[in-house]
């Protein structure tokens, strides 16, 4: 019997409600998939199949009851615990770097058993998705660009695409993306803002994060949910294992960009910032989700704290994609 077949319409809310929840966790924090979570949920087929009616304008009861629950759900967690996983990014960031290089690593398992068994076409997409994904990551650390630096209103766009990869396969995380673009701080800084403004009720607050950065990374999201579904469909049916190849080395190359010991340090006077100098009336403006950041020599307790949160991150993954995997084998 069909297990995704049989579940009654209510359960199938609750399910989507409790995916979506977990999905707009997984999206604040770097490493976690929310592909993933949906599938641990076990709604994630009729997640897949909902866009697919969605893009060819089927409206069928089920499909919008999963689409609708999911979407308003994820919101919800992201602007509940937007704000506080932002303070303890800036505040605390080598810790949350090491715990976001084990939630990573800790997704390579689920696209392994995806793409199993080894071919040249597999381990050659590896390759090239390890080497584009460092290679992005050195390009953003290498000093044009820090966490609080990168603005504008079409990369907070073009970060809102790449994000909505993390909803569509299991094990590849939209959060660490917008990491190695430069937005994951602004764009969690906007989401709380913007929450704050309206909970004050202050219009005119409100417009500045929304327009600049909610709206265009939510038209992102949309557009990108659509847009990547459809092309991946059509990758993994004509170049399966490159595509997986590809995602693999995507999930592997993504921890260069998250060396632990990095931490942000207010600019000096005179510093050229934003392509301006720093005077005292623009240091008295920044405030430590803005600064730039500098590696630092760890401790030896660093070092070894950082060991076992990489260690404790992993695990977190593994289990939850192992729990997915129960799910997904129900499911058949």
């Amino acid at each position: 019997m069909d297990y995704q077949a049989a579940m009654s319409l209510p359960v199938l809310a609750l399910r989507s409600a409790i995916g979506g929840v977990l999905m707009g966790l997984a999206n604040l924090v770097p490493g976690i998939s929310g592909g993933t979570m949906l599938l641990a949920a076990g709604v994630y087929p009729r997640f897949i199949q909902a866009i697919a009616d969605l893009s060819t304008l089927k409206f069928k009861k089920e499909s919008l009851v999963v689409l609708g629950v999911v979407v308003v759900m994820v919101l919800v967690s992201i602007v509940a615990f937007a704000g506080p996983v932002k303070t303890l990014v800036v505040e605390h960031r080598w810790v949350m770097y090491s715990i976001f290089i084990g939630l990573t690593l800790g997704g390579v398992p689920v696209v392994w058993a995806m793409a199993k068994p080894a071919t040249p076409q597999l381990w050659m997409g590896a390759a090239g998705g390890f080497i584009a994904m460092a290679l992005i990551a050195l390009a953003q650390s290498s000093g044009a660009t820090s966490d609080g630096e990168s603005e504008g209103v079409v990369l907070m766009f073009v970060a809102g695409v790449a994000g909505a990869s993390a909803m569509i396969l299991p094990g590849i995380s939209g959060g660490y993306l917008l990491l190695v673009l430069g937005v994951y701080v602004p764009i969690l800084g906007g989401i709380d803002a913007l929450k704050n403004a309206l909970k004050a009720g202050d219009i005119d607050a409100a417009m500045g994060p929304g327009l600049s950065i909610v709206l265009p990374v939510g038209l992102g999201v949309v557009i990108g949910v659509l847009v990547v579904s459809n092309l991946l469909k059509v990758l993994l049916a004509k170049f399966e294992k490159p595509t997986l190849g590809a995602l693999l080395g995507f999930l592997v190359g993504a921890v260069v960009g998250l060396w632990p010991f990095q931490q942000g340090v207010a600019p000096k006077l005179g510093d050229t910032f934003k392509g301006r100098v720093v005077t005292e009336e623009v240091l008295a403006k920044l405030t430590p989700d803005k600064y730039p950041t500098e590696t630092f020599d760890p401790t030896v307790g660093q070092i070894l704290g950082s060991i076992a949160l990489i260690a404790v991150g992993f695990a977190v993954t593994a289990l939850i994609a192992r729990f997915g995997a129960e799910k997904k084998s129900a499911a058949s």
